[in-house]
């Protein structure tokens, strides 16, 4: 890997949760409630990168699709929508919504990086929110590329998503937490890789912004690796420190 590319690997490492924090917990601290990604929240400019080089009919790989909040709502336009997701959940997510939408779906359970092989190349390859659980990234977007006839469109917030929780990490394991990689360090990335990349900065509404109290409380408690006991004390810190999630995001894109 070259040196941008062992930067990012390095800074994603630095998130390892302490052995001891994590055997502790209760419930797994990763992974987000389905619903909570369904095929209504994706971004206009994500939407935008990508219809400007999807032909009629077209093929619109969708890589850790979610519920397909980048691809649904461009579905029309496209003549097959391939999905790979690590949840078997978010992947009958997403495929109900492609057939909610009149668009033939396949879809492929697992990381990328171990059932790439066996998916087809499409007219324009997507990824949002993915890529800040990516170590091996030059490897991920190689790869992407690839198997992508006309387009590569990626969609990242300023930073890791879990930066916003750091205040409350400090007050209930007394441990600062990293504050990278961010859009900067992708961005090293793709230079490095040769990869000519343009980028649109939108606006980002929290993807909390909806959603119930007691689901944003639930999830807090997970990442904190916390017992559901303390949903109080939770609950309260988070009027205190709330987490302060990025305001802004990106999508990024190069030509095939």
């Amino acid at each position: 890997m070259g040196k941008a590319q062992d930067a990012w690997a390095e800074q994603l490492a630095a998130w390892a949760i302490d052995p001891e924090i994590l055997a502790a917990a209760p419930e797994s601290p990763y992974g987000f409630p389905a619903g909570l990604f369904g095929a209504s929240r994706g971004a206009e400019s994500t939407h935008r990168a990508i219809a400007a080089a999807l032909p009629d009919g077209g093929s619109l790989l969708d890589i850790g699709c979610g519920g397909g909040a980048a691809t649904i709502p461009v579905a029309a336009r496209a003549g097959s929508l391939l999905g790979v997701d690590s949840s078997e959940q978010m992947l009958q997510a997403f495929a109900a919504a492609a057939e909610a939408a009149d668009t033939p779906v396949r879809t492929w359970l697992g990381p990328w990086a171990e059932v790439a092989a066996d998916v087809p190349i499409a007219d324009v390859a997507v990824a949002a929110n993915v890529v800040y659980n990516v170590p091996d990234i030059g490897d991920f977007l190689q790869t992407m590329t690839a198997h992508a006839r006309d387009r590569v469109v990626i969609e990242l917030t300023d930073s890791h998503p879990w930066t916003g929780m750091a205040a409350l990490w400090r007050h209930f394991h007394q441990q600062d937490r990293p504050d990278g990689p961010s859009l900067a360090e992708f961005l090293d990335v793709t230079n490095e890789l040769g990869l000519d990349a343009r980028v649109e900065t939108f606006h980002r509404v929290a993807v909390w912004a909806s959603a119930e109290p007691e689901v944003v409380l639930s999830f807090n408690r997970r990442r904190l690796c916390l017992p559901v006991e303390r949903e109080p004390e939770i609950a309260a810190a988070m009027r205190e420190c709330a987490p302060s999630p990025s305001t802004t995001a990106h999508t990024v894109w190069w030509d095939a």
